[in-house]
Parts: structure tokens; C-alpha cells; sequence
């Protein structure tokens, strides 16, 4: 399978974004997608995942409140809805399958790391 992520782009801080992420081959539709982002200098970061379902989700504590992942399996198209921009959300933004059991933060537990999409916020 391979992922791929759009959407990004420059907004102001305070602004939204919307990330897609389309899977095109087998979709693996009952794994657990997630969202990791990486800053330039940074280890990649975990943002959250969904459920296969898409009734439960995991974010991290610093886009809580924030960022909204949602999934639309029939479509085979993942989401993240991004609000209340902050400058320091500026990143490479990734999605993967996770394809074992454990940490959901843990991304040697994820796999087809599609194209990222660049995010940047400005202040």
C-alpha cells in the first residue's frame, strides 16, 4: 500500500488546515492509521491515530484541542483537521498504518510512511 499526504501549505497562526492522506493499493481499512510530523532539525513527532472504526482517537498533548484526525474508509482517505495554528505546528506532516500492538506514539510500529506534505505556520 502507499500513502499519500496533501493538503499542506502556509497559513497564519491562529488559521486552519485540512490533510488528507489517500492509500491506493490493498487500504488496510481495519488498521489503525496515524499522523506523525516532523520539524527540520527535530525527531519525527507523533500528532495522533484513529481507530479502525473511527470512534477513538489519541492525540498528543501538544495538539490536543486542536487537531481533529477523522477517517473515511469507504474512500480510503484519512484526515486531519488542523485549528488554531501555532507557529511551532510548522513541519513535514506524515501518515502511516500501524501495523503492531503497542505505544501509539511508537513509530517503529508504523509502516508505508507515505509523501509528506509541508505545513508552516507563520507568526
Amino acid at each position: 500500500v502507499q500513502l499519500q499526504a496533501s493538503g499542506g501549505g502556509l497559513a497564519q497562526a491562529g488559521g486552519s488546515l485540512r490533510l488528507s492522506c489517500a492509500a491506493s493499493g490493498r487500504t488496510f481499512s481495519s488498521f489503525v492509521k496515524g499522523w506523525f510530523r516532523q520539524a527540520p532539525g527535530k525527531e519525527r513527532e507523533f500528532v495522533g491515530n484513529i481507530n479502525y472504526r473511527g470512534d477513538n482517537t489519541v492525540y498528543a498533548d501538544s495538539v490536543k484541542g486542536r487537531f481533529t484526525i477523522s477517517r473515511d474508509n469507504a474512500k480510503n482517505i484519512l484526515y486531519l483537521q488542523m485549528n488554531s495554528l501555532k507557529p511551532e505546528d510548522t513541519a513535514v506532516y506524515y501518515c502511516a498504518i500501524k501495523f503492531a500492538k503497542g505505544t501509539d506514539s511508537d513509530d517503529s510500529l508504523y509502516r508505508s510512511w507515505g509523501q509528506g506534505t509541508q505545513v508552516t505556520v507563520s507568526s
